[in-house]
């Protein structure tokens, strides 16, 4: 299977969209609204039509990214928020980024649309794009890991043994706020690089 960038064009494009729940999802919005400093530079990855983007753009934040390898979901996007820079909407693929020393990464979706065999590239990637301290926020599904994805699953064990080599695990726990469809199969984290 390729998840190249044919293939998300193609979802796109027969509007078989299971991850877009139409809005910023709670946890992540609960999360947004407990940031004070506006000025952080945060990355969104895998962004899709960007609601998290857009929620950030609404409360003040100005210097966010958020990256698509599609170009439908940005352009869908830059129609509802013609403000935003077009320097920060990035058609591409995330492992080429040419992107640096964010404060925080947001992870909505993105991660579980990985074949598990990138995982760790997920990883060391991140830890590349984040200053010293930054931050790497969002949700991680929780259900077994499946070959019939994407999505594809995880568990707070494989989760652990990815991410602690380079970051350290402030939080990672059940969402207790997540929508009704995956109420129980998500994982709230925040990991500070080391």
């Amino acid at each position: 299977m390729s998840l190249n960038k044919e293939y998300w064009e193609d979802r796109y494009a027969k509007n078989f969209l299971g991850w877009d729940i139409g809005a910023i999802s709670t946890p992540i919005k609960e999360y947004i609204d407990q940031l004070d400093n506006k000025e952080l530079k945060i990355l969104i990855p895998g962004a899709g039509k960007g609601y998290e983007a857009e929620y950030l753009f609404q409360n003040g934040f100005r210097n966010i990214f958020i990256v698509d390898i599609a170009l439908k979901p940005l352009q869908v996007f830059k129609h509802r928020n013609p403000g935003v820079p077009e320097d920060q909407l990035i058609i591409g693929d995330f492992f080429k980024l040419d992107l640096h020393k964010f404060d925080l990464i947001l992870e909505q979706t993105f991660f579980c649309s990985l074949l598990p065999k990138d995982r760790t590239r997920y990883v060391i990637r991140m830890k590349e794009l984040l200053k010293k301290g930054g931050l790497l926020a969002g949700l991680l599904f929780d259900f077994p890991l499946t070959e019939n994805g994407p999505p594809f699953g995880g568990s707070v064990d494989e989760y652990k043994s990815l991410f602690t080599p380079f970051f350290k695990i402030k939080t990672l726990e059940r969402a207790y706020n997540s929508i009704p469809a995956r109420q129980g199969n998500e994982l709230f984290f925040i990991f500070e690089k080391k």
